[in-house]
């Protein structure tokens, strides 16, 4: 019996315009009605899970977040912190400072309230349209898209490679997706040994501590808990969904999934704009939605 939705967010949960169709959401409400908890599982930082789980009702059905891909599990009712892997704060500075050799690479990091960045008026990458925005080559107001959609304040902190004192759980890079694409492999070389890093779109390049993903996640604070794999279904669309949607009893990939991910899961649903996630919960929730 399922006991678990995993639910990576963009992309998967939120259609093209950022929104949970109509569909998904009264789905999701009646398996939470019916005793089934909600997890909100994706690379966002905690504080950018808070609106989804107030759309969903979450925090009165007692759901959780694993947020910066894997590093962080919250209990969205209590906050309390079942699990939490950060990155040192040497280690922090090391790749800001490594960062310094990329002119055209900026980086945010989150706490608490804030988003911290060097120059919140430098926040304009070009990005050449797509999903994000709506102009080929217009100019991408990068900071104010992060801030706005995760709920921060933007705040400035001069030369983070020096002055960064706390142990982030996520570092944020960004740059025009052309050049990140050109010089990430030799930005993150460094760091092969320390840190993991991956593209989260194509103008995110991101750094969370080794060994971290959603499955490892689930594995640290769920089974303690009581809760098997095989009691879970997964949903995702991207790369970074893999290992959570082979760790749980039943791994879907979003029609709108890249190739591998689809590879690596047990079923394909229709795309986030088609209601893909109601669509699988109507097969595997019979109790709930015979």
């Amino acid at each position: 019996m399922i006991k678990l939705i995993l639910l990576d967010i963009d992309g998967t949960l939120t259609n093209s315009q950022k929104v949970i169709t109509p569909e998904t959401h009264d789905a999701l409400i009646r398996a939470q009605e019916a005793g089934v908890r909600l997890v909100l599982a994706s690379g966002r930082a905690t504080r950018g899970l808070d609106k989804f789980a107030d759309m969903l009702d979450m925090r009165q059905h007692h759901g959780f977040y694993v947020s910066y891909n894997g590093a962080q599990v919250v209990d969205c009712e209590t906050r309390e912190v079942w699990f939490n892997q950060a990155i040192s704060v040497d280690d922090a500075r090391a790749v800001l400072a490594q960062m310094k050799k990329f002119p055209r690479i900026r980086a945010m990091i989150d706490r608490g309230d804030y988003m911290y960045v060097e120059n919140v008026f430098d926040c304009n990458i070009k990005f050449g349209g797509g999903s994000y925005v709506a102009n080929e080559g217009a100019d991408f107001n990068i900071y104010d898209y992060e801030a706005h959609n995760n709920g921060f304040l933007l705040a400035e902190k001069r030369d983070m490679a020096t002055t960064l004192d706390w142990e982030p759980n996520k570092i944020l890079t960004l740059a025009d997706p052309d050049y990140l694409k050109a010089h990430a492999e030799e930005f993150a070389e460094p760091f092969r040994d320390r840190l993991a890093s991956m593209f989260t779109a194509p103008f995110y390049y991101e750094f969370t501590p080794k060994g971290v993903d959603k499955a490892r996640a689930l594995r640290e604070a769920f089974e303690p808990r009581g809760y098997a794999s095989d009691e879970m279904i997964a949903f995702g669309d991207g790369q970074n969904d893999a290992s959570m949607c082979k760790y749980a009893g039943i791994g879907v990939a979003m029609g709108n999934a890249v190739p591998e991910l689809k590879a690596a899961c047990d079923e394909v649903t229709d795309s986030n704009e088609e209601d893909g996630i109601a669509h699988s919960l109507y097969k595997h929730l019979p109790e709930v939605f015979g």
